[in-house]
This record gives structure tokens, sequence and C-alpha cells, in this order.
């Protein structure tokens, strides 16, 4: 009796600690600072953003004479500094980027979650403006900008290596675990992009084994407006490709361009 109550009572405890403490699982933030923006991407400044729930989130902004703005959420690890290649790759086709960093990221105050995420890019296209603005989403990124599209539309979409919802991306990387039923975080990514009409580029890799192509192809498949698929061959989720690349940069450039309209 005393060997089945053990049995039972390790899965009890593992499912109560991963409810727990699982967004130590989802998010790999480095929290700490980051240089001013001037020392790492020439011409860039360092702003601030302010979210509704009265945190002050530090990002970086680049100028550029392009008339559309990329808006860069990032994926669940790293901050800032860590995306400087992409923003550095796209200010040279004269792109402005604004370089988000979420709560608990890049020095910045709060702990991340699904919600506060969303604050968080919300306040990034808020200081963006009114003018056009595509949104570029990295895997996580993905979730939260499509959340955003929803309430703000963009001119544009970049979705990068996007998963369906996190419970499908977690189900791939903790098969072992209840991932669906535990999962305090959703981030829908297919049902929130049905209602999106700005036109979306998705960007995958096909060695990428942490979220599996065919879940970037399904969001894809889910998009409510025009939909172009570029597909970077052997790339795996943090390949450089998808900061430097020219598939990506070339993707986020036609975007740009074909929101500009003729010159």
């Amino acid at each position: 009796m005393r060997v089945a109550l053990v049995v039972l009572a390790v899965p009890v405890l593992l499912a109560a600690l991963l409810w727990l403490f699982q967004r130590k699982l989802i998010y790999l933030p480095d929290r700490g600072p980051v240089p001013p923006a001037g020392q790492v991407i020439p011409g860039a400044r360092d702003v601030v953003l302010t979210t509704a729930d009265g945190l002050r989130l530090a990002a970086w902004h680049v100028p550029g004479d392009h008339p559309v703005t990329v808006l860069v959420a990032g994926g669940n690890a790293g901050n800032r500094l860590h995306r400087a290649p992409l923003a550095r790759a796209l200010a040279a086709h004269g792109l402005p980027v604004l370089l988000m960093d979420y709560r608990g990221y890049g020095g910045n105050p709060g702990s991340p979650d699904e919600e506060g995420l969303f604050q968080d890019a919300l306040a990034a296209s808020r200081f963006a403006g009114d003018g056009p603005v595509i949104y570029f989403g990295e895997s996580l990124g993905a979730a939260v900008t499509t959340r955003l599209a929803t309430v703000r539309p963009p001119a544009g979409m970049v979705l990068r290596s996007p998963f369906t919802d996190l419970a499908a991306a977690g189900q791939v990387n903790y098969p072992f675990l209840p991932v669906r039923a535990l999962l305090r975080d959703r981030f829908p990514v297919t049902g929130s992009l049905a209602g999106v009409r700005a036109p979306v580029v998705v960007v995958y890799g096909t060695a990428d084994t942490i979220v599996p192509p065919e879940q970037s192809r399904a969001v894809a498949g889910a998009a409510g407006g025009p939909v172009t698929v570029v597909e970077v061959a052997g790339a795996g989720h943090n390949a450089p490709a998808f900061l430097t690349g020219p598939e990506l940069i070339g993707a986020v450039t036609d975007l740009a361009d074909r929101i500009r309209g003729p010159r």
C-alpha cells in the first residue's frame, strides 16, 4: 500500500510543481542590462515604452527613410541585444525599426506572462504611431503580435517560426507531460489569425525541431487575409538565417515595399 501511495504521489507532486513553476520553463529572459542603443546599432536611440499597467520598458528605435516601420517582438529567450543583427540588416534597407523588450527582459521591470506580454506589445505599437507598421513576431512573439493585430491592425505581419498555440509547441518539447491540461498561458495563434485581414508572411525553417514546420504551415493556412510562405531550407529554430539571412530580410523588405506602393 505504501509503495502504491508513493507511486501515485510522485506524478501528482510533479504536476503541482509544473503548475507553479511552468513560467520558468516558458520564459527564458536575459535579464541583464544592455548597452546604449547607439553603441550597438549606428544611429539607434534608447526609448521608453509605458504600459497600461504602469511599467516603463526600455526599447531601441532605429530611424530610417522608408515610410513603413518594423516592430520587432522577440521570442521567449534573450533580449533586444540578441536581435540587434536583425535590426541592423533591416535598417540597411532604410526601414525604421522598433526593437522592443518584454517585461523582465533586458533589465526591464516586471515578470512575463501572456497578458503582460500583450500589454508590452500594445505599448510598443502605440509608440510606433499611426503610420504603416509591420509586426515582426519571432516564435512566441508571433503569438504576441497576432493578438495585438486583433486590436491594433497593422499594415502587414511577418511571423517567423510561429506555432499554432503554445500547448502544441509545448507538447513537442515535453511529450511525456499533459501540457495542454497544465498550461496557464495559452497564446492561441491560428484562432486569432483568422480574424486578421492584413497581409501575412510566414517564414520557417525545414529543420526546426522546436516548432515543427507543419505547425508554421498550419498558421499560414489559418490566415484571414493574403498570405505568403517562405521556407528556409535546412534552418533550425535559432539559425543565423533568421537574423540576417536573405530569405528573411527579403520577406520583410518585399512586404514593406508592397505596403508603400509605387514610388
